[in-house]
């Protein structure tokens, strides 16, 4: 997490306050907010497609496929780019599980996470980009999951998908 201690208008310096900076010069606040990132949950025959990571925080752990959302980009356009990137397939996108707060590695940013269900319209499936390797897990037998959210998320994927299954698939 970046600990300012510079006005990025004037280079006065900051002062710390609950949940920003305070330029005592030029009055600018620096707010210290969550960065928003998204999860894609992709269903098959009863399974749902999860990442091995390929790089830190928790490299070598499961992970939804998924990443930041960039500037200008809408989340539904992020989960789009981002399985893409990853994973080579085209998706549309059918419902939001929901929204997660965690840490992007320990100490790391807050992030909001938020996590859609998908499913898969084309593409060729491939590991790439940040991902070492792809897996499908049944949605009730998920694995321990590389960020505490996605643990939650997966839970709520299951009750969800027991809910919606014949009507989606």
């Amino acid at each position: 997490m970046l600990k300012y201690k510079f006005c990025p208008q004037c280079k006065y310096s900051l002062k710390k306050k609950d949940n920003s900076y305070c330029c005592q010069k030029c009055k600018i606040s620096i707010y210290i907010n969550p960065k928003p990132c998204v999860g894609v949950l992709l269903i098959k025959n009863g399974k749902v497609l999860l990442t091995k990571r390929a790089i830190e925080p928790y490299k070598g752990l499961y992970d939804t496929i998924g990443g930041f959302v960039k500037n200008g980009e809408t989340p539904e356009e992020a989960s789009i780019r981002e399985t893409k990137e990853e994973t080579g397939l085209d998706i549309k996108l059918i419902d939001i599980i929901g929204f997660y707060a965690d840490r992007y590695g320990e100490g790391g940013d807050h992030i909001t996470h938020i996590a859609y269900v998908a499913k898969i319209t084309g593409g060729k499936l491939k590991a790439q980009d940040d991902v070492a390797s792809l897996h499908w897990f049944q949605i009730d037998k998920p694995p321990k999951m590389a960020f505490k959210s996605e643990d939650k998320m997966l839970k709520d994927l299951w009750k969800w998908y027991k809910k919606n299954k014949l009507r989606l698939w």
